[in-house]
């Protein structure tokens, strides 16, 4: 079953979740969702790289190059959505001030 269906069901017949069930549910909730938005944009970048018919062989090169970067962010989402620590984005270091 579903992280989804589990908490949809735990709400819906208003059973309370301990603590440690809650974090556990919401965790795998959120690999879950990971996982298929990771899914959808693998289907969405499939064919798109691939060699066309009037491809040169540097800019099949460049698409292949375009992928593998496009694949890594995929895999990066995957990996962030699978973390058992919370994610947070790096401190931005901008040393321009605004006056």
């Amino acid at each position: 079953m579903s992280a989804y269906t589990t908490a949809y069901q735990a709400l819906t017949a208003g059973r309370p979740l301990s603590p440690a069930e809650t974090a556990r549910l919401l965790s795998q909730l959120r690999k879950e969702t990971g996982d298929e938005l990771a899914a959808a944009l693998e289907r969405e970048l499939d064919g798109r790289y691939r060699r066309g018919p009037t491809d040169t062989d540097g800019s099949f090169r460049r698409k292949r190059r375009d992928f593998g970067a496009a694949m890594s962010v995929v895999n990066r989402l995957r990996d962030l959505a699978a973390s058992p620590l919370p994610t947070t984005p790096p401190h931005q270091r901008n040393r321009e001030h605004t006056p």
